[in-house]
């Protein structure tokens, strides 16, 4: 598994499935580094309606766009850079390990590897960041709903691996980054993501019921 995928914008004849496969590449994006002027540049153009006009997400899109609309790459740059990039300890981690241990490099991260195997998935060697890191999980989760292959990327699969190594622990990542006093892009971005991780939750809560 690489670094995200480039971004796309799907139009509203897109099917259900590419619309979440992209916003999952979209947020894993985000989360990876800050947004260059070319991926502001579409956010600049892009449509305003969101994911589901009424639903859970379009609050909290509306608030992504104009965040996103509003900054400039030296600002996302700085802001990200403040949050998350230190030569010792960042300011806010954005590893599940971490949040799901207290320590990086724990258990957590070993388990993850051991799943990532068998879904015949490794990592980047020349990749920066541990697969624990939030745009990695984001990433697999695009990649199990896009996928080719069947046997691997399939609602079971992507139930499982959201329910281990996602729900668990993003959603104290995304408090954390609002709480912090110098977010404002990634505030907008958290929010999103937690408002994202509430309506995955909600679909795979149905699909245990159905």
């Amino acid at each position: 598994m690489t670094d995200a995928a480039p971004l796309t914008f799907s139009s509203l004849d897109d099917s259900d499935e590419l619309a979440r496969a992209e916003l999952y590449g979209l947020l894993a994006r985000l989360w990876l580094a800050p947004p260059d002027a070319e991926l502001l540049q579409q956010f600049g153009v892009a449509v305003t309606q969101a994911p589901e006009a009424g639903g859970l997400l379009e609050g909290p899109w509306m608030e992504l766009v104009g965040v996103l609309r509003a900054t400039t790459p030296e600002a996302a740059a700085a802001e990200h850079a403040a949050l998350f990039l230190a030569i010792g300890k960042p300011e806010v981690f954005t590893y599940a390990s971490y949040y799901l241990s207290g320590f990086l490099h724990e258990k957590p991260l070993a388990t993850l590897r051991e799943d990532l195997a068998a879904l015949g998935l490794t990592r980047d060697t020349q990749s920066t960041e541990t697969e624990d890191h939030i745009a990695y999980v984001l990433e697999v989760m695009r990649y199990l709903i896009a996928g080719d292959d069947v046997a691997t990327c399939n609602l079971e699969q992507q139930r499982r691996f959201f329910r281990t190594h996602v729900q668990p622990w993003v959603g104290q990542l995304c408090s954390a980054v609002r709480a912090h006093p110098r977010a404002r892009t990634w505030a907008a971005v958290a929010i999103f993501t937690q408002a994202f991780m509430d309506v995955e939750t909600q679909g795979f809560d149905m699909l245990e019921v159905s």
